[in-house]
């Protein structure tokens, strides 16, 4: 196909040897870091299951009705045996880790490097810290057994609307979703059914892979259940273990 007189640059094509070498010298080191990551996360990470990720603002105060109930619901899974992860920052991933340190498993956070907002809590049993949204993201979904989601900004949807694209396309398994605070969600979920369901965007089953619970021990139960209902095998082989519950 002829470019039509476009200037296309070609693999080999360097115009400045000095900047190009340079550039792949920090290109380089990115990768190396973010393989970092990575390996960090797999290491400290890959014997801790059961877990749960749990999201939310970072901007919710203490003195939020969201905070109290973050620190009930996660304080409740970890006494039912999962570990708890959050994004290791204040507001609702404070609560979820407080709860989780306070209950009988793990309480987790994956803390990344932000110019305003992200300062670590103090309620982790297990800290890694991030620079790269990508690997933080990934542990994010590899290691958790569900999701639990709190009323939150673009991060929040963000971490929510990835989980639903990899389940829905295949790309990972799938979990329990549970939305906390339906009057926060309502319009939302509303418009995914009078838009994207009906202009043929989503179907009415990826609707279903979302629950809306409100009361923190109808979630444990919820999370239960699931499994329950998939009548799983023992986690006693390679492909199984580390799958599911």
């Amino acid at each position: 196909m002829e470019s039509k007189g476009k200037d296309v640059p070609r693999l080999r094509q360097v115009a400045n040897l000095e900047r190009a070498t340079s550039k792949k010298a920090r290109e380089s080191w990115h990768m190396l870091t973010i393989m970092a990551e990575f390996i960090e996360s797999t290491e400290r990470l890959s014997e801790l299951r059961p877990a749960v990720s749990i999201f939310g603002s970072a901007r919710i105060k203490p003195s939020d009705p969201y905070y109290a109930m973050a620190v009930d619901i996660a304080r409740r899974l970890s006494d039912a045996g999962l570990a708890v992860i959050s994004g290791g920052g204040p507001g609702i991933m404070e609560a979820a880790n407080k709860g989780g340190f306070e209950g009988k498993s793990s309480s987790v956070g994956l803390n990344i490097e932000l110019p305003h907002e992200q300062t670590r809590n103090t309620w982790q049993n297990i800290s890694i810290n991030f620079r790269h949204f990508f690997a933080r993201k990934v542990a994010f979904v590899k290691y958790a057994d569900a999701y639990v989601v709190l009323p939150g900004g673009f991060g929040t949807l963000d971490e929510l609307t990835e989980v639903l694209t990899l389940i829905q396309t295949g790309t990972t398994r799938r979990i329990p979703i549970v939305l906390v605070g339906t009057n926060f969600w309502r319009g939302l979920l509303d418009w995914f059914r009078t838009q994207l369901v009906r202009d043929g965007m989503i179907t009415t089953r990826d609707m279903d892979l979302i629950q809306v619970i409100d009361e923190p021990a109808n979630i444990v139960d919820a999370i239960f259940a699931f499994y329950e209902a998939q009548e799983l095998p023992p986690l006693d082989t390679p492909k199984q273990t580390g799958a599911y519950l």
